[in-house]
């Protein structure tokens, strides 16, 4: 496991974890709270068409929201960062959101990887 310190001359395409679980774009509410609900490390849901990304929710986004709504209404594209963004930057961001996670998205919309904070707080997931 790598540490949140061991980042010097790294990019986010070195930290980022490559196996990642996508929801496609069309996934319900509902959906989204039986994946959430399958694991304790499901805490930031990736909707897709294809490889492209359309977004990111965290469980409380849907609080409220009936079953049947489209995901997609509640998802946010804003929270990403490119492969090639420098690692201590990708790091911190990770470490702002609430889930300790963050897209990585390249130039053209494509999902490559997610970063990944473990629940200590003192590593990367995936590395």
């Amino acid at each position: 496991m790598r540490t949140l310190d061991d980042v010097a001359g790294l990019t986010a395409a070195d930290l980022m974890h490559r196996r990642i679980t996508t929801l496609p774009a069309s996934a319900t509410v509902g959906e989204l709270r039986a994946y959430f609900a399958q694991s304790t490390s499901h805490k930031l849901a990736l909707l897709v068409e294809g490889e492209r990304y359309v977004g990111s929710l965290e469980p409380p986004a849907l609080q409220g929201a009936p079953d049947a709504d489209a995901a997609a209404r509640f998802a946010a594209l804003t929270d990403t960062v490119a492969p090639d963004v420098p690692a201590d930057v990708a790091r911190d961001r990770a470490l702002a959101m609430a889930s300790s996670r963050l897209p990585v998205v390249d130039e053209a919309g494509v999902l490559v990887g997610i970063i990944a904070i473990n629940h200590r707080r003192d590593g990367f997931c995936g590395t």
